[in-house]
C-alpha cells in the first residue's frame, strides 16, 4: 500500500507565507516591532521540500518538513505571557476606584 503521509500544510501555503514575509508591509512591521529584518528563507526551503516530496516522495524532504514544523510549534509555545497570572482577585476588588 502506498504511503499515506501528507505535508503538514499545502505547498502553496509555504509559498504564500514566503511571499508575505518578503512583502514591504511585513518587513516594515517586523522592523518596527523587532528592530531588524525578518528571515524568510525557511519558508522558501519548506516550499522547496514540499515540492520535492510531491514530485519524488523524498524521505529527506519529509524529514525536513517535519523538523521545520516542530521548530515552529516549539517557538510558538515558548512565548511567555506579558502579565503574571493571579491565583485569586485582589482583596479590595469590590471597592470603588479612585478618581
Amino acid at each position: 500500500m502506498a504511503e499515506l503521509w501528507r505535508p503538514p500544510r499545502d505547498c502553496n501555503d509555504y509559498w504564500d507565507e514566503w511571499k508575505y514575509c518578503k512583502s514591504l508591509r511585513h518587513r516594515f512591521h517586523y522592523y518596527y516591532t523587532y528592530g531588524g529584518k525578518p528571515d524568510c528563507q525557511q519558508w522558501k526551503a519548506d516550499y522547496t521540500a514540499c515540492k520535492e516530496w510531491e514530485r519524488r516522495k523524498s524521505q529527506a524532504a519529509k524529514e525536513a518538513l517535519l523538523q521545520s514544523e516542530k521548530v515552529r510549534q516549539n517557538e510558538k509555545q515558548n512565548n511567555n505571557p506579558v502579565w503574571t497570572m493571579r491565583k485569586r482577585p485582589p482583596a479590595d476588588w469590590h471597592l470603588p476606584l479612585d478618581r
